[in-house]
């Protein structure tokens, strides 16, 4: 039996994992660049750059900002853990999350909690804000957890 995943990267060969690899760290590649990082003729990179595109294996091109230079380089995890699951609640915390500033990711998991957050914030007093007028308002959540990371050993979107 497949899984839909499976299903859907069965048709990735070995030049498209090596096309994926390359790009999610020189995004900016040129064409040139990325097949001779391939060893493909430029034509074929061309090709297959294409159809990962179109049929939606890379998703977009976005630039990663260094938190540092752009005032946010307190990076906060935080887990949330909501009163109840009703669509409402859940809809409710979702709608309000979404567009909190600094969210660089929001994923529903599994296990003792039921969202793990990744936000950005200048420094403390910004956490303190953040944490007292904006979170502890969000109606529905039982409890949250912050967790600041004190360094980064790896820090990247997706790997191959």
């Amino acid at each position: 039996m497949t899984s839909p995943t499976s299903d859907r990267t069965a048709h990735l060969d070995r030049v498209d994992r090596l096309i994926l690899a390359h790009l999610v760290d020189h995004g900016r590649s040129s064409l040139a660049d990325l097949a001779e990082a391939v060893t493909t003729s430029p034509s074929s990179a061309q090709r297959r750059l294409r159809r990962l595109e179109t049929e939606g294996v890379i998703r977009g091109y976005r630039a990663v900002l260094d938190p540092e230079a752009i005032g946010r380089s307190l990076v906060v995890h935080l887990s949330v853990v909501l009163v109840d699951h009703t669509a409402e609640n859940v809809g409710r915390f979702e709608r309000w999350i979404v567009d909190l500033d600094g969210l660089v990711s929001c994923h529903h998991v599994t296990g003792d909690v039921d969202y793990l957050l990744r936000i950005d914030v200048a420094d403390v007093h910004a956490l303190d804000v953040l944490l007292r007028r904006t979170l502890a308002q969000i109606p529905g959540v039982a409890r949250f957890t912050t967790m600041v990371a004190t360094s980064a050993l790896v820090d990247r979107f997706t790997s191959m």
